[in-house]
């Protein structure tokens, strides 16, 4: 299937809409699908609201006819190709929720067409192209993905942020539930990726996603045990880490922080953990990881109310001014970030809360948390008038010398202050 022209993009978030771009961009035809009727509307006059995608870059895309967006999935029908961008989050208990790829599919299936390639995205565990998401094009299309229509799953490999990766420069890796499906998918993504990495089958796609993002979530948790146990040892963390990765084979440096964020890491691995439970394997060590990572922002707290004692404040009634919502530096992407629970964490305690992200203007509600806060300006004033500076997130825009000079306490949980020279009494790592 070498002839693909045109290519519907359902999900147009961190994921969805830098694909559609990079297909836009390619000179392919790309409608983007989204339920969102805010981001449909800011789209089409051009507007992103995701900083990976540039609003110049896509209002030129607009104008050009190369893009649109809609909320009518009856527009996929006349696609090439459909690619299946939307969320799949964990509910509670760490079960998978894939109500949305059912959803999304659900409305596919009502209007697909034979010789139509849809590819799933969607991080998820292996199996769940085969098991969940052919059964319902199938139901609903009355097609069969073995005769009538090509299906595949190529894992996102999206990293905001990252000014050396993005979509033109990471090889992509597809499985289809075919030998056709690979060829079909491997010919879609040859016309934006560098290199294409075909694999036997979609669970093994699937499952290609599964190692990358439980490979750094378990060691991850690793570096975060090692800190408490130094901790206590009077040992640096960061000072060892920076020694260690002077090895030139066999480490590689993984950094401790106040919890994992994105999408990826501190979801994915419950993905596994969960079907590795249903084949009826303990999958411990998972397990384990993904524990250690989920304490970390209540460590955190704990640190900043025991940081806040040795002073004679008590955390009931303090300020504390958090610096960095996103998950990372640089990026405008909260989704999964810490800071939701060590924020939410310090307002149960009774703290009042405010926080500063350059990024990130205003707190969008999410799964679990609704703050309802808007970022304050940095100012010395800020800093002053807080009992307590946390730094959360390390973004570049920050000044740790400034923050340490204006702040009365500063909790650094991502090491920030290193190259602080006074003030230093000020800060406690966490």
């Amino acid at each position: 299937m070498s002839d693909i022209n045109s290519v519907g993009v359902v999900g147009l978030g961190y994921v969805g809409l830098p694909l559609a771009a990079a297909f836009a961009r390619a000179g392919l035809e790309v409608t983007g699908v989204d339920l969102d009727e805010s981001k449909v509307e800011r789209l089409n006059s051009g507007e992103s609201y995701i900083e990976r995608v540039p609003s110049a870059e896509l209002k030129t895309l607009v104008e050009s006819g190369a893009f649109r967006a809609t909320t009518d999935h009856a527009a996929l029908g006349q696609a090439d190709a459909i690619c299946i961008c939307v969320p799949t989050p964990l509910a509670e208990a760490h079960v998978p929720d894939l109500s949305a790829v059912e959803g999304t599919c659900r409305l596919i299936g009502e209007v697909l067409k034979a010789g139509q390639l849809v590819v799933l995205e969607s991080t998820t565990y292996p199996g769940t192209t085969d098991e969940v998401v052919r059964p319902i094009l199938e139901e609903a299309s009355g097609l069969s993905a073995e005769q009538d229509f090509h299906l595949a799953f190529s894992p996102e490999r999206e990293d905001p942020g990252n000014k050396t990766h993005s979509i033109g420069t990471i090889p992509k890796v597809v499985g289809g539930v075919t030998p056709e499906a690979t060829r079909a998918a491997a010919a879609l993504y040859s016309r934006v990726a560098p290199e294409v990495v075909r694999v036997s089958s979609a669970r093994a796609a699937e499952a290609t996603k599964m190692l990358e993002n439980t490979y750094r979530a378990v060691n991850i948790a690793l570096v975060n045990e090692l800190k408490g146990i130094f901790e206590k040892l009077d040992i640096d963390i960061w000072e060892v880490i920076d020694a260690a990765k002077t090895k030139p084979f066999g480490f590689h440096a993984f950094h401790p922080g106040p919890g994992m964020g994105g999408h990826c890491i501190p979801v994915d691995p419950f993905y596994l953990w969960w079907k590795a439970r249903t084949l009826g394997e303990d999958a411990r060590f998972i397990e384990l990881a993904g524990r250690v990572n989920v304490e970390m922002p209540r460590r955190v707290v704990a640190r900043i109310e025991s940081a806040l004692s040795d002073r004679g404040r008590a955390l009931k009634g303090a300020r504390v001014l958090l610096l960095g919502a996103a998950y990372k530096p640089d990026i405008d992407d909260e989704r999964e970030s810490p800071f939701y629970e060590i924020a939410s964490g310090l307002i149960e305690r009774g703290a009042e809360v405010s926080y500063h992200d350059p990024h990130i203007p205003r707190l969008r509600p999410t799964r679990r948390h609704d703050l309802g806060l808007e970022s304050v300006e940095l100012t010395p004033g800020a800093l002053s008038g807080a009992d307590c500076v946390v730094i959360v997130t390390d973004h570049s825009a920050f000044d740790p010398d400034e923050i340490v000079s204006h702040s009365k306490l500063v909790v650094d949980t991502r090491n920030a202050t290193r190259g602080v020279k006074d003030g230093l009494e000020k800060v406690v790592k966490a």
